[in-house]
């Protein structure tokens, strides 16, 4: 067998390039080092990353990545050098010339354990690497050998997942009231007897209590406006009274995030509640859409040779993951969040429902599916721990009716206006409409994969029943009038085919005409317009597409009528399977007829009357100039209307909750973004600030001399700040471009000192692997957009200084103008501006021996919007370089241990003095 310190390792950083062969490591010039990656297979960490850092994109060798997720599928590590050797109980690299040695070492380590008697994770092993052999996996030669052949053959993946079993619909929640004591007790349980008590959190905990009694008032649920700043401790705060009601109520409480960082921590939390991770999984459950979970017909259709190449070495590795998963969560659950990123785009996407083409009960794996044992656990689960989407869209339109949330705790409740947003528009464009041409027609032309029309998948319904069989061929034949492939390329040249296309094609040339008038159609981003005054051809081309959609709409709806017919019925033809398939085609087609009856509203109001309720725009989508798509776009003035009647007003118990749900303005901008001001009896209120000392541990630096659009004078700055701290910075963007032109710049400069640097849409990695990488190394800094400026759990020494790029005024866009039109015109852009600033305040200080510097690189942040910061934070205006004397004096106290207030006489400590200006 091959020794692994034959293997030549290679290390690709901004900081150099080191080949580690015959035992010596050295460094290496970009050329030399790309020429002997493509001529031997070497070790690498991370091969998009070394290969993006080597200017050679397509770089492949033996990935300890791949060799992890092979023999510890399932298990958290963090993509570095640092936690390899962690993880592995390795010695870490003192700098990066020792990094190639590592590999060697940890490869040695991790092709031993395949042969260890105590190899956790050894059942189908043996299987899988002979596949991976056959596909020609880079490891395979090394891997194989060490693994004995079982004695018996191995159960295949599809035969080892546990099933779920039906159960009886669970009783209605008994009607109990909760005592404060008991309450406090729980909290006291939940924090431990050794934990120091916290005032806030305990009022906090009996605040909430009102939320889990009887409701009063019919179309009103008792509900909670909750601010607790950060460090009250409000997760535990709402889990005391939420976990004694589940249990003495016998009833379930839905736990909503935003952000896919919180529902993690929330999954940690409940060990606090339930120790025996067992008894945890049962009853707290995390619930996602269905695009975040494996399907399982789809990896079997990948392992049986619907993929190829690099995309099926990946379902290899899914499959080994889906053995040992907790849940089956691709994005977000114990998938490693870096595997995808290694094979690039092959084939991730196409492992998941994305398209909503599952055939529930019809599916063979129907019993083992992921998403269903998640469905049925919620429905015995104490907590089931969701996002704001799913909760709306399960209360909204669920096929899940008994399960709809009753009581609700909407923790990132700042977020709740946003993802009501998103929930409750609509947006009929080419790639929506290709989608919906495909789900009803199937694959058309040499097209593959296991993609089937309506047809296919109601077969028996179309022999057996001729009523079904005419409606089935009528949709096949109306959704020919829908976008068909390569339908953006005929529009761009002026040859569209069909009245939707046609519509498209209408819809990009009024926008193009009116950008020209403004200058933007240059300017490469994605370009839209009011649907303000359409010419006559947009409103004859709107006119014949709502012909085509209503001729579409029609079969499905008698299709959906039959089906149920038959399914009532049951004629000797109705075996299980059968019933299985249209009892699933009932579910979607609800929502396809949703869909279709939502655009022909859409195209109703082109050439008709403009409904006040609504916000209507034109749009064509682009990337640094390339289109992708086409569309017109509906999202309501006020999404919280939808919100409060379909969610909110059903609910027997509505907690909402942040640290920043005012948004750094008055209760009021919380009734309005949460839909209280819908009910008839609005919320009650809570409010509990923060227990840290933001004066003494905290400052705000507003430099003044950065010019607004000189990138590199901005690429400068930030260099330097992070140079003074040391790194541990997360850099805040609001645009894209101007965060890789920074990146671009000072990557090279802070990696010879040192300082690894880290970048959204720079770096092949998912944003959450980044925070991680962030989180475990004090000496890297993170840039990002707006996913980091909220969400982001990063406490001690890791996260020492935020900068922001400047102040982050919104996007002039046509539903930002409608609604700061309604709401009040600058001061509703100012709420806005005030929350995105506490939001990213609040990833500064995190916990009570947290300190820092916030830093705006702007001299136009007016003083009207510093109340965003907590009352007594030390603010000054200052230029660049003293900016940087006050951020590296706070990196050389921290470095000392020492405990000085960052504010010192003569800066500017009150966010009142402020206003006063």
């Amino acid at each position: 067998m091959i020794d692994p310190a034959d293997l030549p390792a290679l290390h690709a950083s901004y900081g150099g390039l080191w080949l580690r062969d015959d035992g010596q490591t050295r460094a290496l010039a970009k050329g030399q080092a790309i020429a002997r990656a493509a001529e031997t297979p070497v070790l690498l960490l991370n091969a998009p990353l070394a290969g993006q850092r080597l200017g050679y994109p397509e770089l492949n060798g033996l990935d300890l990545l791949e060799l992890w997720a092979f023999v510890h599928p399932a298990r958290f590590l963090v993509p570095t050098a640092k936690g390899l050797a962690q993880v592995l109980d390795l010695a870490p690299p003192i700098d990066e010339a020792d990094i190639p040695a590592l590999l060697q070492q940890a490869t040695a380590v991790l092709l031993d354990r395949l042969g260890a008697a105590d190899w956790a994770e050894r059942e189908g092993g043996w299987t899988a690497a002979q596949s991976l052999h056959r596909l020609r996996w880079p490891w395979a030669p090394l891997v194989a050998p060490r693994i004995a052949k079982p004695r018996e053959a191995e159960r295949w993946l599809f035969s080892r997942l546990p099933e779920w079993d039906e159960a009886a619909p669970r009783p209605a929640p008994r009607t109990i009231a909760m005592e404060g004591d008991a309450v406090l007790a729980q909290l006291d349980r939940l924090t431990g007897t050794t934990a120091e008590t916290r005032p806030g959190q305990r009022a906090y905990a009996a605040a909430a209590i009102d939320v889990f009694r009887p409701r009063r008032h019919r179309d009103q649920p008792n509900m909670l406006l909750a601010e607790a700043g950060t460090g009250i401790g409000k997760t535990l705060g709402y889990l005391a009274p939420a976990s004694l009601w589940a249990a003495q109520a016998q009833g379930t409480v839905w736990i909503s995030t935003y952000t896919k960082a919180l529902q993690r921590q929330l999954d940690r939390e409940s060990l606090r509640l339930f120790p025996d991770p067992a008894t945890a999984a049962k009853r707290v459950v995390v619930r996602k859409g269905r695009e975040n979970y494996l399907c399982l017909l789809n990896l079997e259709d990948a392992l049986q040779g619907g993929f190829s190449g690099r995309a099926a070495i990946l379902a290899q590795l899914v499959a080994r993951w889906a053995a040992y998963s907790k849940d089956g969560d691709m994005v977000g659950g114990d998938l490693p969040g870096w595997l995808p990123t290694l094979f690039r785009r092959n084939g991730s996407t196409a492992l998941t429902d994305r398209r909503g083409e599952c055939i529930y009960a019809g599916c063979p794996h129907y019993r083992k599916c992921f998403i269903e044992r998640a469905a049925r656990a919620s429905a015995d689960a104490d907590i089931v721990i969701a996002n704001h989407a799913l909760v709306m869209i399960n209360a909204a339109r669920g096929r899940e009716t008994g399960q709809r949330p009753q009581r609700i705790v909407f923790d990132e409740g700042h977020h709740l206006f946003d993802a009501a947003d998103s929930t409750f528009s609509v947006a009929l464009s080419g790639q929506e409409a290709i989608e919906l041409r495909r789900w009803i027609i199937g694959p058309e032309g040499g097209s593959r994969g296991r993609r089937r029309g309506l047809a296919a998948r109601l077969s028996d319904l179309a022999s057996y029943d001729e009523e079904g069989g005419n409606a089935i061929r009528a949709a096949s034949e109306a959704a020919r009038a829908l976008p068909a492939d390569e339908w953006l390329k005929r529009i761009v040249a002026g040859e569209p085919f069909g009245p939707l296309e046609e519509l498209l094609a209408a819809v990009r040339g009024t926008v193009y005409a009116r950008a020209a008038d403004t200058g933007e159609a240059d300017a490469g981003y994605g370009l839209e317009t009011e649907l303000a005054e359409p010419d006559g051809t947009l409103v004859e081309a709107a006119q014949e597409a709502a012909l085509a959609l209503d001729a579409l709409l029609r079969p499905l709806s008698r299709l959906s009528g039959r089906l149920e017919a038959v399914i009532e019925d049951a004629p000797d033809w109705l075996d299980g399977a059968a019933r299985a398939r249209i009892e699933g085609a009932v579910v979607s087609l609800s929502w396809r007829r949703d869909l279709l009856s939502a655009w022909l509203g859409l195209l109703a109001r082109i050439g008709g009357p403009a409904d006040p309720d609504f916000v209507d725009w034109l749009a064509v989508d682009r990337i640094e100039g390339r289109e992708f798509d086409i569309g017109i776009h509906r999202h309501w003035l006020d999404p919280t209307r939808p919100l409060a009647q379909t969610v909110l007003a059903p609910a027997q118990g509505v907690l909402v909750t942040s640290a920043t749900l005012r948004g750094g303005g008055e209760w009021d901008n919380a009734e309005k973004r949460s839909g209280a001001v819908h009910l008839p009896r609005g919320a009650e209120r809570f409010e509990a600030a923060s227990p840290f000392d933001y004066p003494g541990r905290a400052e705000v630096l507003i430099v003044t001399d950065i010019k607004r659009g000189d990138v590199a004078a901005l690429s400068g700055a930030y260099a330097r700040l992070i140079e003074a701290a040391g790194g541990g910075t997360l850099g805040l963007f609001t645009a894209i471009r101007r965060l890789r032109a920074v990146h671009a710049r000072i990557a090279d400069r802070l990696a010879r000192s040192g300082l690894p640097l880290y970048a959204q849409h720079v770096d092949p990695i998912d944003t959450g692997t980044l925070v991680d990488i962030f989180r475990d190394d004090p000496r890297s800094s993170l840039l990002g957009t707006d996913a980091l400026r909220d969400g982001v759990d990063v406490p001690g020494h890791s996260l020492r200084l935020v900068v922001m790029e400047g102040v982050p005024w919104s996007k002039p866009t046509v539903l930002h103008a409608a609604r700061k039109l309604a709401g009040g015109g600058n001061a509703y852009d100012d709420r806005l501006i005030r929350a995105r600033l506490a939001q990213a305040f609040g990833r500064l200080i995190r916990r009570t021996e947290d300190r820092g510097c916030f830093v705006i690189l702007s001299a136009a942040m007016p003083s009207r919007l510093l109340s965003a910061f907590p009352p007594g934070t030390p603010i000054r205006r200052l230029t660049l370089d003293e900016a940087i004397i006050t951020v590296s004096a706070q990196a050389h106290r921290d470095s000392l241990g020492g405990v000085l207030p960052l504010g010192h006489q003569g800066s500017e400590s009150g966010n009142a003095d402020l206003e006063r200006e």
